[in-house]
């Protein structure tokens, strides 16, 4: 339950705000709930209803009923809310996330123009339907947050909830590795470097001489996905951009062109399309060094080397990864690689990068592979070499190997009580009113008929 409730937020805003538009020729849209002041509509339901099913959503009861069992649920949490003075929402928490929901309509849709044309209204008065939905969004989950974060385990309870549990309820860990890398970037010349700056720097001035438009040369120049549409990126934080690129953009006044600006990702020149609180939405063209064949041999005979003097033990793999690794993520770690979705050094086959699964799949532990060519994370070529560290087939769990499973699961059980206590204690003192439409469903809760 815990999960559908913390994936429902999101899902109910594109629902509503759907739902709100479809049903602008409708007359009447029947309210078939009541929580607190809140209401809920059939059309909620409905809509909701046909997206999970063009989903391929399915369940053993009736999934209209969990539908709305699940609305009622988040308007509990919402009435709540709304009486908690510590709970608010900020202009610029709203604004943000308004620019977000816009943004994620229009990468799913093509284009603003689409966006408007699906809703058909105006991206303003999509935003003015969508701020209510957002702002009650943003609430519902602060008091989901407020009743479970206080939850916390201690590895007693883990052992005893562990030893308690029966043998068919024992969770099933997946497949998993632990590996170590030592990462060779082939050097870029100074005459890569500068021919691309050069080319840059032209660019620049067809654009600001009018011979050119910025979009046009983005489509034919970019190296990125954004030259498809003109060199076009969505409205983004300082936090979400390269440091260089975010203090040149945001520096960047009227529609004036950047000069080149380095960034980790390769050479750019930018543009400023629009400003929203603290967002920006900018075009650039980016251009990318790439390492001459002989500087590509240099670093092969490299990474090379450094496999060789591992295996015969001339140093070891871990001080090699400190002295010689270009990867800086790993390289402090020894070379071990985290995986940056749980934070910890295990990797399920299914989440690594497929050039390291491809060779690492078939080692055997403290195995040092072949150096192979890869791109990294900057979509730059580069040389690894790879040592598997531990591995460990699909089983059991157990506390031994697998503690911090546990832990996350049984966490996740706890705060899944708490917030099902909370829900039962509220039913009783909220107002609470259902269609007798609705009368038959097999609540989980049933505490919201009275």
């Amino acid at each position: 339950m815990i999960r559908k409730l913390i994936g429902l937020f999101i899902l109910t805003g594109c629902i509503v705000i759907s739902n709100q538009t479809q049903a602008q020729d409708k007359v009447v849209d029947q309210i078939v709930a009541v929580v607190g002041k809140n209401i809920i509509l059939k059309s909620d339901i409905e809509g909701m209803y046909q997206q999970q099913q063009a989903q391929g959503i399915t369940t053993e009861g009736d999934m209209k009923c969990e539908i709305l069992e699940n609305l009622l649920v988040e308007k509990l949490l919402l009435a709540e809310a709304e009486l908690d003075t510590t709970i608010t929402v900020s202009d610029s928490q709203l604004n943000q996330n308004l620019e977000q929901r816009i943004q994620y309509f229009t990468s799913h849709l093509g284009s603003e123009k689409e966006v408007e044309a699906y809703f058909k209204k105006s991206i303003i008065d999509l935003k003015a339907d969508l701020q209510e939905v957002i702002k009650n969004q943003q609430m519902t989950q602060q008091m989901q947050n407020k009743i479970i974060d206080k939850v916390t385990i201690t590895p007693a309870e883990v052992r005893y909830h562990f030893k308690n549990l029966p043998e068919a309820e024992i969770p099933q860990i997946d497949a998993q590795i632990e590996y170590a890398q030592i990462v060779v970037q082939p050097i870029i010349s100074l005459e890569e470097e500068d021919r691309i700056k050069s080319t840059l720097r032209e660019l620049k001035r067809r654009i600001e001489t009018g011979e050119s438009s910025f979009a046009p040369l983005a489509v034919m120049y970019s190296e990125d996905g954004s030259a498809r549409n003109g060199g076009e990126l969505d409205y983004m934080g300082r936090g979400q951009l390269d440091p260089a690129y975010a203090a040149a953009a945001f520096n960047l006044k009227g529609d004036k062109i950047s000069n080149v600006v380095k960034s980790d990702f390769g050479y750019h020149i930018i543009q400023v399309v629009d400003r929203k609180g603290e967002q920006i939405k900018t075009r650039h063209i980016i251009m990318m060094p790439k390492p001459s064949p002989k500087a590509m041999e240099k670093a092969f005979s490299q990474i090379d080397s450094i496999a060789d003097f591992i295996r015969k033990g001339t140093f070891k793999f871990e001080d090699a990864a400190m002295r010689y690794s270009y990867d800086k993520d790993s390289r402090n770690n020894g070379g071990i690689v985290i995986n940056p979705e749980t934070g910890e050094s295990k990797w399920k086959l299914s989440e690594l990068d497929p050039d390291v699964s491809k060779v690492i799949t078939k080692m055997n532990i403290n195995e040092i592979s072949k150096p192979f060519k890869t791109i990294d994370d900057k979509q730059r070529p580069v040389y690894k070499i790879v040592k598997l560290i531990n591995k460990t087939n699909a089983h059991p769990a157990n506390l031994r190997d697998d503690y911090v499973e546990l832990s996350n699961i049984y966490m996740a059980s706890k705060k899944e009580k708490t917030l099902d206590t909370w829900i039962r204690e509220k039913q009783s003192g909220t107002y609470v009113h259902i269609d007798d439409t609705y009368l038959n469903c097999n609540f989980k809760y049933k505490g919201w008929m009275k």
